[in-house]
């Protein structure tokens, strides 16, 4: 057993590496107590502070548990039971704030942890004033046997080795600091290729509509860096990887379509279309002569389509009229961002675990939860620019929303007590391990659930096919048919007292050789914009009605897919059908040759289309007839689907986003009924 002035030796030696951590941890974390965010003139140092706290709480954790050992064990004979206590509530406190410490070192801040640092500091404070209370009632109880150094335990010289600590430290920090900006390069403010053309003006992103902070150019790691948010968001990331938004600039159609663009009007063109669909590309200034627009294969626009910072850099919309009306600001800085290493990453991770309220701060902006930042895309307009004609209006899907119930921005509603934005239904909260999982365990899933069932197809995404087709089918959308009522409808020949009847409501029938009409009523009862959205000129939506005899015999279609996988003409579309200025139907989305529409359909939000369908009903139908309504969708017409997608092309799924089905029984005229009697009696 170790002799009580071994013991006191072996204390020393720890202590002579304890104090001077405990005194910087002390600092540092006071440093980082009081200043919550990053200001601009001191993010770097308050940085580091968040580094060299972590650091030395390590270490501190590795020091602390054996001078805990040999402390108690020396003192495990001392009486006084108020150094006891406080001794014993120190010891608590620094477990508790060595296994918090870890936690945040290791899993970070989330929403459901807050606890943990809120624990943390509190245990701090604990223990510097127990650790305080111990220290003096040590000292007056040693000062009472007139003993000429109170503190035994301590090293001699030990303000020299701390002063040497603080002194080594500071210059780590500004060796560390000089050591950043000397791997970082400046942030880039010019176009990525030279000569940068302005056929459009001064404006250097022009005909879209986008905006920057400073009005100059992006530098490529401040938006191009989807990859990195992976590094502690791998289930959104996965998620965004099967969205729309991932493929909004390789999708195949996409591409078709910017280079007919770039083709007939030339690359600057594609300006208008790339701030929605590659804000990666028109940011950075590739668009211009010798650059690369979003479609081009292996280029960081193409991967990213619409990446993280396309919207979470979003930091105002400009206006609502769309074409990529948003303000893109980047967020403050951590250490080593913009710096690509397996070790500055790890730093940068680290600083964001530890201190997420500024990550937050800028990258959970209130306007990435507000419907108007969907606007700024999903609204869309052309002008003289680009047709050469004038202003012309195209899809508008949050005007649409702002005319539904859900908006509450007018009196006319139905079907809706309260607002429900675009990400309550396009970013439904799903169950998350993710650390920006709010309270009950869940995140907004940025899969973005909507219409297009074409990219999942080509991309062999099922998962996302299956998340697709559910989403449509989810009785947002539904069709009835009206039962054939009739003035002249009867039950029987028999006269009745009214008393006695069982069934009060009118029976419906049709007689046999009747030309009848029949009512379908298709409702909107729960998208929150015009259905379909989006592109009306390619999407397909149609009603199909077919009615059968008892012996499966088709009376009457309309709807059915034909042999050249086209719909039948003679269906009810919601679709748009624009035209050039020549009267010619601009059916390849060349939207820039369009100035009008000829023909314009759409059920709007908590409205209904009622359709009638006429047919007769031939003498040879047994019944009762079936009928059956379905209202269909297809991601693209047939025509465009096979010009766009080229050899990728594939027959595009249709899929039922509701039915209905009702039977109506047969009957023959009765005047006709009682010659048939007679004749069969003669």
């Amino acid at each position: 057993m170790e002799t009580g002035e071994s013991l006191l030796n072996k204390e020393k030696r720890i202590n002579k590496r304890l104090v001077p951590l405990l005194v910087v941890g002390s600092l540092t974390g006071m440093a980082t107590y009081l200043y919550e965010s990053f200001s601009d003139t001191q993010a770097e140092w308050q940085q580091w502070a968040w580094v060299v706290h972590a650091i030395v709480g390590i270490a501190l954790t590795i020091q602390l548990v054996p001078y805990i050992m040999v402390h108690a064990q020396r003192t495990l004979a001392f009486r006084r039971w108020w150094l006891v206590a406080s001794g014993v509530m120190m010891l608590l406190c620094l477990i508790i704030f060595m296994v918090t410490g870890s936690l945040l070192i290791f899993a970070g801040q989330t929403e459901q942890t807050l606890w943990i640092i809120q624990l943390h500091i509190y245990a701090s404070f604990a223990f510097i004033t127990f650790t305080a209370f111990h220290l003096v009632h040590h000292g007056i109880k040693i000062f009472s046997w007139q003993q000429a150094k109170p503190f035994i335990s301590l090293p001699s010289g030990l303000s020299r080795v701390l002063l040497l600590s603080l002194c080594s430290g500071f210059i780590a920090t500004l060796v560390l600091a000089g050591f950043e900006r000397v791997i970082k390069t400046p942030y880039s403010v010019e176009a990525v290729v030279a000569d940068y053309e302005l056929p459009y003006g001064q404006h250097p992103f022009r005909p879209s509509q986008t905006e920057t902070w400073h009005g100059l150019f992006v530098d490529p790691r401040q938006i191009a860096n989807s990859e990195n948010c992976a590094t502690c968001h791998p289930q959104i990331f996965a998620e965004w990887r099967s969205s729309m938004h991932k493929h909004a600039a390789s999708d195949k159609t996409y591409v078709t379509n910017v280079s007919l663009l770039a083709e007939q009007k030339g690359i600057a063109a594609i300006r208008y279309c790339e701030g929605c669909h590659s804000p990666v590309a028109l940011l950075t200034g590739q668009l211009t002569k010798g650059g690369d627009h979003g479609g081009i294969e292996n280029t960081p626009a193409n991967f990213e389509g619409v990446g993280c910072m396309g919207c979470h850099g979003i930091s105002e919309v400009v206006h609502l009229d769309g074409v990529a009306s948003y303000l893109f600001e980047p967020g403050k800085d951590y250490l080593f961002d913009g710096v690509d290493n397996a070790l500055t990453n790890s730093i940068r991770n680290l600083l964001i675990r530890l201190k997420p309220d500024q990550h937050k701060q800028d990258l959970a902006r209130a306007v990435i939860a507000s419907p108007e930042v969907c606007a700024t895309c999903h609204a869309q307009f052309m002008d003289k620019d680009m047709n050469n004609w004038g202003w012309v209006k195209m899809q508008d899907d949050y005007a649409a929303w702002l005319n539904s119930p859900y908006s509450q921005q007018h009196q006319e509603v139905f079907s809706s007590a309260a607002v429900r934005r675009c990400h309550d239904c396009h970013m439904p909260l799903v169950d998350s391990s993710d650390p920006s999982a709010n309270e009950q365990g869940k995140h907004r899933s940025h899969r973005f659930p909507a219409a297009n069932t074409v990219i999942p197809l080509i991309t062999g995404d099922s998962e996302q096919l299956a998340i697709t087709k559910r989403f449509l089918q989810n009785n947002k959308m539904r069709i009835s048919i009206e039962a054939p009522r009739r003035q002249d409808a009867t039950q029987d020949q028999l006269a009745l007292d009214q008393a006695i009847r069982t069934d009060n409501q009118t029976p419906y029938y049709w007689y046999l050789g009747e030309a009848v009409s029949l009512k379908v009523i298709v409702s909107n009862i729960g998208v929150g914009h015009n259905f379909p959205g989006g592109t009306l000129d390619l999407n397909e939506a149609w009603v199909a009605v077919t009615v059968i005899d008892a012996s499966s015999q088709v009376v009457y279609q309309t709807g059915e897919l034909m042999n050249d996988g086209n719909v039948d003409p003679n269906a009810h579309f919601y679709r748009s059908l624009p035209t050039d200025r020549q009267g010619n139907l601009v059916w390849k989305h060349d939207l820039f040759n369009r100035v009008g529409e000829a023909y314009k359909d759409f059920v709007p939000a908590g409205e209904s289309d009622i359709l009638t369908v006429q047919f007769n009903i031939p003498a040879w139908a047994k019944g009762p007839l079936t009928i059956s309504a379905a209202l269909k969708y297809r991601k693209f017409n047939q025509r465009y689907a096979q010009w766009a997608l080229k050899d990728l092309y594939q027959p595009i799924p249709v899929i039922d986003v509701a039915r209905s089905a009702l039977a109506v029984p047969l009957k023959i005229r009765p005047e006709l009924e009682r010659k048939l009697t007679f004749v069969q009696q003669e």
